[in-house]
């Protein structure tokens, strides 16, 4: 079977800095990975003091869009801009911007993606939960137009300008980045005498995170995800943030990246105690005849980089 994965995101920036070591260990088995960039990131702030120059910022669109694509040339994988613009970040109490993505009806950009999910044919899609892994406007319309979008793309009469139907097997959450896993590394590092610089990070989390299911092991592509990151580098400070800790240290004690499984169309065991170790679980050698909602095989994916 010719696997296919399809992971959602917000901004370009995003795919590297969630599961994107998952990514480039299916792109490096041979699995055909499709990253689906719902925005262009254009009101997204210069987060590298290095790169707040004069030109940057007039530039950002066309900055972002080559970063990305250096970003999924490291990674291995494929991508594909939806074609909204960003809503930014408003303060409390501020309107958002008119024809940003937040704004854009439902169906409509559901529709988008129903057409390209019909002509990918991913097994797996992958992207944020409800809460959009932080309460950016972007993230949140993320979730929720992919949950729509894998609803749809499986129902006949659904979007029937988008091509065939195609059902997706399985829809994963991203869980990482969570409380535990600054708090396994905060704990490594201090332990070993070194400041984490974790503590108010610690301090804002929330108790209680997303319930995880899967833990995919990765660690042999960290180093990978991390030039990706860097890749980025009007959104990516090499010296601050998250690209500050230990690598050895996080190699050893969380070598996973994590998801929850959110729905799935073939038979899966999953608990806390005994968690998934691969998103293709269930879809390499499926336990039950799944009936077949549009012929095999992958289709060419039109604007796929």
């Amino acid at each position: 079977m010719n696997l296919r994965l399809m992971s959602v995101h917000a901004h370009p920036d995003d795919e590297s800095s969630k599961g994107a070591a998952t990514l480039a260990k299916y792109a490096a088995e041979g699995v055909e990975v499709l990253v689906v960039t719902c925005t262009g990131g254009e009101r997204g702030d210069v987060l590298n003091p290095a790169m707040d120059r004069p030109g940057v910022r007039e530039n950002l669109a066309a900055i972002r869009r080559a970063e990305m694509a250096e970003a999924r040339r490291i990674l291995g994988v494929r991508q594909h801009f939806l074609g909204f613009v960003d809503s930014g970040l408003p303060a409390p109490g501020e309107p958002l911007p008119d024809g940003c993505f937040a704004l854009a009806p439902l169906e409509e950009a559901a529709g988008r993606l129903v057409g390209l999910i019909r002509s990918f044919r991913p097994h797996v899609v992958v992207t944020y939960d409800e809460t959009g892994g932080y309460p950016h406007p972007d993230h949140i319309r993320t979730h929720q137009v992919t949950v729509a979008a894998f609803d749809a793309a499986g129902e006949v009469g659904r979007h029937p300008e988008a091509g065939a139907p195609w059902r997706p097997l399985k829809l994963y959450y991203q869980g990482g980045l969570s409380r535990p896993w600054f708090q396994a590394l905060h704990d490594a590092m201090t332990a070993r005498g070194m400041d984490s610089g974790m503590r108010e990070v610690l301090a804002e989390l929330p108790a209680v995170g997303l319930e995880i299911t899967t833990r995919v092991p990765c660690a042999e592509h960290f180093a990978t995800r991390d030039r990706a990151l860097l890749a980025h580098a009007t959104q990516i400070d090499p010296n601050a943030g998250f690209m500050l800790h230990d690598r050895d240290i996080e190699r050893e004690v969380w070598p996973t990246e994590d998801y929850r499984l959110a729905r799935s169309h073939v038979d899966v065991e999953v608990d806390g105690a005994t968690p998934e170790d691969d998103l293709f679980a269930g879809v390499r050698r499926p336990r039950r005849p799944q009936r077949p909602t549009a012929a095999a095989g992958a289709a060419a994916c039109p604007g796929c980089e």
